[in-house]
C-alpha cells in the first residue's frame, strides 16, 4: 500500500485526515510497529483504529482498558468449570499425566482479545484503547507481545502470532508511559480540530447539512472547548 491508495481508502470511509496521519499510519504499515496515539479525550483516536479496519478490509478486535486490568481479562484465561467436569469424568482414568495434560489444550482455553488477535487466521486490527488507565505492570506484560509478536502463557509456553495485528494504542495522558512502550511504537498526538477541519468533518458526516450551519456549529463548539469553565471540552462525536 502507498500514500495515494491509503488516502483513497480513507476517503471511501469518509474519514478527514491530514498528511501528518497518513504518513504515520502508512509508516506503522509498512515498519509493522504498534501506533502510540496520545491526545486530549474525545479528539478521535479510537476513530482512527475503526477507519484503518475498514480501511483493510479487516476485524476490530478492543480491548478496552482499566485499573486492575489483569492477563485473565486480556490475554486468556482457563475454562476451569470445564475442567472440573472432566477430571470428574475421567477420574479413574489409567493416564493421570496425560489427563493433565489435556486439561491445558486449547478446548479448555478461553481467548481474550490479544490472543484472539495473533491467533487469528485472517489479519486483524488491534485497539488497545486508553492504555494509561492499565496499571504500570499491565504495560510492561504487553512488551512481549508489542516487540516480538508472541505472549507466553505458563502451561503452553511461547505462542507466537500467526499472522501479525495492525495494533493502535490510544492515550489519553492521565499518566506517563514507559519508555519501554513508547521505543516499540510508531507516533502520533492528535489535538482538536481547527475550525476548518471541523467544518469538514461535519460535512462529511452529515453531507446534507446545511453549510451555514455547519460553520455556526463548529464554531459553538470551538468557543466552548476554549472555555475554562468548562472541565469536559466537547468531543468530535
Amino acid at each position: 500500500m502507498d500514500i495515494p491508495s491509503l488516502q483513497a481508502k480513507l476517503d471511501e470511509a469518509r474519514y478527514i485526515y491530514d498528511d501528518e496521519l497518513v504518513t504515520t499510519l502508512l509508516v506503522a504499515l509498512k515498519l509493522g510497529r504498534p501506533l502510540l496515539i496520545e491526545g486530549a479525550a474525545g479528539v478521535g483516536k479510537t476513530e482512527v483504529a475503526k477507519v484503518m479496519a475498514a480501511a483493510l478490509d479487516r476485524e476490530l478486535v478492543r480491548l478496552q482498558c482499566y485499573e486492575g486490568l489483569d492477563e485473565s481479562k486480556a490475554l486468556y484465561e482457563w475454562n476451569y468449570q470445564k475442567q472440573l467436569l472432566s477430571i470428574q469424568v475421567q477420574m479413574n482414568r489409567q493416564d493421570p499425566d496425560g489427563l493433565t495434560r489435556s486439561l491445558f489444550s486449547d478446548e479448555y482455553l478461553l481467548q481474550r482479545p490479544l490472543l484472539q488477535s495473533i491467533r487469528s487466521e485472517e489479519p486483524v486490527v488491534l485497539l488497545i484503547d486508553e492504555i494509561d488507565k492499565a496499571d504500570e505492570e499491565f504495560e510492561a506484560f504487553l512488551l512481549e507481545l508489542l516487540s516480538e509478536m508472541q505472549v507466553t502463557i505458563p502451561e503452553v509456553g511461547a505462542i507466537r502470532a500467526r499472522t501479525i495485528p495492525f495494533v493502535v494504542l490510544t492515550s489519553n495522558r492521565t499518566r506517563p508511559l514507559s519508555e519501554a512502550l513508547r521505543r516499540r511504537c510508531a507516533y502520533l498526538y492528535i489535538q482538536y480540530p481547527d475550525l476548518e477541519k471541523e467544518v469538514a468533518i461535519i460535512r462529511a458526516k452529515l453531507p446534507n447539512a446545511n453549510e451555514h450551519l455547519a460553520v455556526q456549529v463548529a464554531q459553538a463548539i470551538r468557543s466552548l472547548r476554549e472555555s475554562e469553565a468548562i472541565l469536559k471540552k466537547p468531543s468530535i462525536a
